[in-house]
This record gives structure tokens, sequence and C-alpha cells, in this order.
């Protein structure tokens, strides 16, 4: 009865505030689809709606500067010392950082909330096991050596400058291991009780979830980042962009958020509204399966398709401004992207680069995704394509269906899209430019292309302690797979909203979890 008497709270103070002409001065709204949200565990939660909330109700040792995100900060490490082995860093921590319960900051909580990821080993655990940890293994690399300093450690060959790049995910975030364990059941470290409450010493704290439906937020006064400007921030489920649009439109939210290009154009001109179409890390391309025949494996097929992908005209016409032209593995905004666009669209030198190959009569089978704007964009290449002389079947499909045909190779080529797993270059390095061998699916691996160079290529930038050195890798492999390789990477995707013109102070960065409420005021 109490759980049910708090969900009926949650959801009566959101149809209150949907019902005002304008919303609580107190209070900042948000209008979104949450159905993907099934924890807030940072343990567990990889989907968009948990991830935008958990630098709000988190911290880590360290994060990325909101106003230069390859800028890495202390945050609840006042500062960090590399060891002389380059296997280690040692941790100062906030002498004066709390958790919203008023337990104080302790390396016990930094030690439980690393080891507590691997140990329940769920889908974001790979950005730590990489570094060698395992359940057996990983209390032994993390380390108190006071009551101020904790030493983290690792056997992987990485440097600390990547190590300190995996640290500031979210799924790194610190929790109060006094709260968890209070609540632990069955061994579950918490789990249960995290996937609907906080534990954190971000400047929000949750009051209140009832999942796919409403988050509700309230500040931290004692975060050690400071109070918030806003008492609350309340989240609600609105499955439909049109009627977040409308929420938005009528003073009902304050925020709309993954509009669509028709919601954004409707709201242009608008009075009290403003838009903004910020970039994300999340790149659409085409992959051919190089297992496939022998068409598809050669490398003047790879070439043309660079010029008949109509960039500027599925981007700026089809998907009104949506999407950015973008032709590299990094997105633009992260460490060593490379911007360059030397493809552009020309059917006639397709034509001209399998003729001389031999190609002719080319036609091959585009799996995709039956969702916008994966399928829009499929029959859009369909016909750019065919102006070369180039054949395309599209081949809609779930997206779950799509997904296990790529992974199991069954497939001649898709559409698709990948997005940044953490704030690093070797993210989307380790997909695009990196089969092991091992069974890791790589995107590399989904387009059976084997990459003995690259694979060394990639290792070593994760290597490189030195940030030069470490661009100028990332920036070799970009330019590498650009001129060849089995994808043709075309658009780089915006995030549609919508804000009342009325709020100040609201930043929303390149990655998922770079969303940022602490300083919004209206």
């Amino acid at each position: 009865m109490k759980k049910t008497a708090a969900s009926l709270l949650a959801l009566s103070l959101a149809a209150a505030f949907a019902a005002q002409a304008a919303t609580p001065k107190d209070t900042l709204v948000i209008a979104q689809s949450i159905d993907d949200a099934d924890s807030f565990d940072p343990a567990k939660g990889f989907e968009l709606t948990s991830v935008q909330a958990f630098t709000n109700i988190y911290q880590r040792l360290v994060q990325s500067d909101p106003q230069n995100p390859t800028d890495l900060k202390p945050t609840l490490a006042s500062s960090w010392q590399p060891g002389s082995d380059n296997r280690s860093l040692t941790f100062e921590l906030r002498k004066d950082a709390k958790f919203s319960s008023g337990n104080p900051l302790r390396p016990e909580d930094v030690i439980f909330s690393l080891g507590r990821v691997v140990k329940l080993n769920l889908d974001p655990s790979f950005i730590l096991t990489q570094l060698g940890w395992t359940k057996e293994n990983v209390d032994s690399f993390l380390k108190k050596v006071d009551d101020n300093h904790v030493q983290i450690s690792w056997t992987a060959n990485v440097s600390p400058t990547y190590v300190l790049s995996l640290l500031s995910a979210p799924v790194s975030s610190i929790v109060d291991e006094k709260t968890v364990k209070a609540n632990e059941k069955n061994g579950d470290l918490g789990n249960g009780w995290l996937a609907t409450n906080s534990a954190g010493s971000g400047p929000y704290q949750i009051r209140k979830v009832v999942l796919h439906q409403v988050v509700l937020l309230t500040a931290n006064p004692t975060s050690p980042g400071g109070a918030p400007k806003l008492k609350n921030v309340l989240i609600k489920n609105v499955p439909e962009p049109a009627a977040r649009r409308l929420l938005l439109e009528q003073g009902d939210a304050d925020i709309a958020r993954n509009l669509g290009a028709d919601q954004i154009a409707a709201l242009k001109g608008k009075a009290g509204v403003k838009t903004e179409a910020i970039p994300m890390a999340s790149l659409y391309y085409i992959q051919f399966n190089v297992g496939g025949n022998d068409t598809l494996k050669n490398p003047a097929l790879w070439e043309a398709a660079r010029y008949l992908f109509d960039y500027k005209g599925i981007a700026n016409d089809l998907l009104k401004g949506q999407f950015d032209v973008h032709q590299t593995f990094l997105p633009k905004g992260f460490l060593g992207a490379v911007n360059a666009t030397p493809y552009s669209y020309d059917p006639e030198k397709a034509k001209a680069i399998l003729q001389k190959a031999g190609l002719t009569n080319v036609s091959f089978d585009l799996s995709t995704s039956n969702q916008p704007p994966y399928l829009d964009i499929a029959q859009a290449l369909q016909g750019s394509f065919a102006k070369g002389g180039v054949k395309i079947n599209v081949q809609p499909g779930l997206s779950s269906e799509v997904s296990t045909s790529v992974k199991a190779h069954k497939y001649q080529a898709t559409l698709n899209a990948w997005g940044a797993d953490y704030f690093d270059p070797n993210t989307n390095a380790a997909s695009f430019a990196y089969n092991p061998e091992d069974g890791s699916k790589t995107i590399a691996y989904r387009s059976d292309w084997h990459i003995p160079e690259l694979n060394k290529q990639v290792l070593a930038a994760t290597a490189e302690s030195d940030p030069q050195k470490r661009v100028a890798l990332y920036k070799a492999m970009q330019e590498s797979v650009l001129k060849n390789s089995p994808y043709v990477i075309g658009l780089q995707a915006r995030n549609l909203i919508a804000l009342r013109d009325n709020l100040k102070g609201y930043v929303q960065g390149i990655n998922p979890d770079m969303v940022y409420y602490s300083q919004v005021s209206k």
C-alpha cells in the first residue's frame, strides 16, 4: 500500500503540473518518452532516459567540463597522481564531499561503487572490465591508502589518461555504500532498490520514480557542487512527439525532447519558444559484409558507394537539417575527430570506378530498421545509387531482427547507426577499426573485415599517455578507414529539442549523459 500511495502521489503531481497554464516557478517540467528506462542504478541503466539522469543524481571522481567536454575536471576527487608503473592512479578525495544522506564520502564508497559494477556484471560493466577486472579479482585492484586517498590499478596495457576517461563514464558513478548496503536484498548489492531510488551526491536526488510514467527529482542542497537553482525536476512520459510539442507550446512543459523535424518546423516563430539542434555522438552509415560475395568485398564498390551517398540531399532536404554530413568514425566534438568531408554525391565518378574494376550489374540487399529515419534514408539511397547504376534492394525489418542477422553475418549490406558508449575516442575506434578475432561483436567483426594493422593502432592509442600523440593515432586511423573500409559513414545526428524562452542555464552536450539541470532557472 505504501508503494501504491507514493506512486499515486508522483502521478498526481505530474497531472497537477500539466493542468496549469504555466509550470511552477520552482520546478523544471520535461516532456519526453521514458518508456526505455527500467533502472536508475548506474551499474545497470544504459538507456537514454536513465543515462540522462545520472549526471544530475550522481557524481564521478572526474567528469567532463560542460563547456569543454574533452577536458576532465576533478569532481569527487580533488586531485590524482599516476603511478610510476603506468598501471595505477591514486586519488585524493574532496574532504567536504557528502552524499544526499548526509554520509561523508570515503575511500570505501569508491571501492564499493566500482567493484559492484564488475560483480553485478550488467550491460555497462564492459566499460570497466576492459581494465582486466573480473568478479574474482576486482577487489585486489581497489585499495584504500588512507582515510582520504584511494588507489585504482589495472593489468590491461592502457594509459592512465584512458582510464580517467573510463572513470568519467556514468557507470563509474560513486554511490553511498552505507545507504545502498542498508537496502541490499538477497546479495543484489542494492541493485533492486537503486532501480527507483538514489544514493548519490549530485545536485538532485530521486524523490519518486514510476517506471515508464514519471521521474521526480528533488534538490540535494548539500551536493559538493552546490545546491541547484530549481527545487524539482519532473520528467513526464509523453510518447508522441506531436503531444510533446503541444505541451511545450501551451506552456505545460518547459522542455520537449527528441522532437522530429516536423515538430521543430511547426514551432519556428512561435511566441515563448526557442528550438535547438544539438549534435549527438550518433553516426549513420552503410556497412558491407565483406564475407558475402566477391562484389561486396571489392574495395572498388566501397569507393564507388562513397560517391553514391547523397549526403547533402539526405541531411538537408529529406531530414530537414536534423542531421549533419559527417564521414569519419569519430563524431564531431570528440578528441581527435577529423571533420573533413572529401566525398560528395557524384554518380558519374562512381560509374567510372565500377567500370574500371570490371563491376557490372551491381546489386545488393540493404537491411535496415523499419522505423524512421532508417527506412527514409534507405529509400533515398536506393534512388541515389540507382543513378550510378547500382541496384539496392531495401529489406526493412524489426531493429532486433536486423541486429541479430548482422551479428551473425547473415546480410549483404546494412544501414545502421552507432552511438558512443563513453566519452573517449576509443569507444568508436574499438568498433570501426578493431577486429581482434576473439569473437568481440565490433562493427569490423560484423563486416567480417580482418585488419591486423588497425588492431595494433587501436591498442597503441589506448596505451599512449601523450595527448598529442594519441590524437595523431586516432586521426591516422580515421583517414585510413575513410579511404579504404567497407563502411560509408555519412551522417551525424542532432538531438532536436525545444524550450520555453524564459529558461536560462540549460546545458546539453554531445554524449547522452551530458545533460545538466543544476544551473537552470526561470
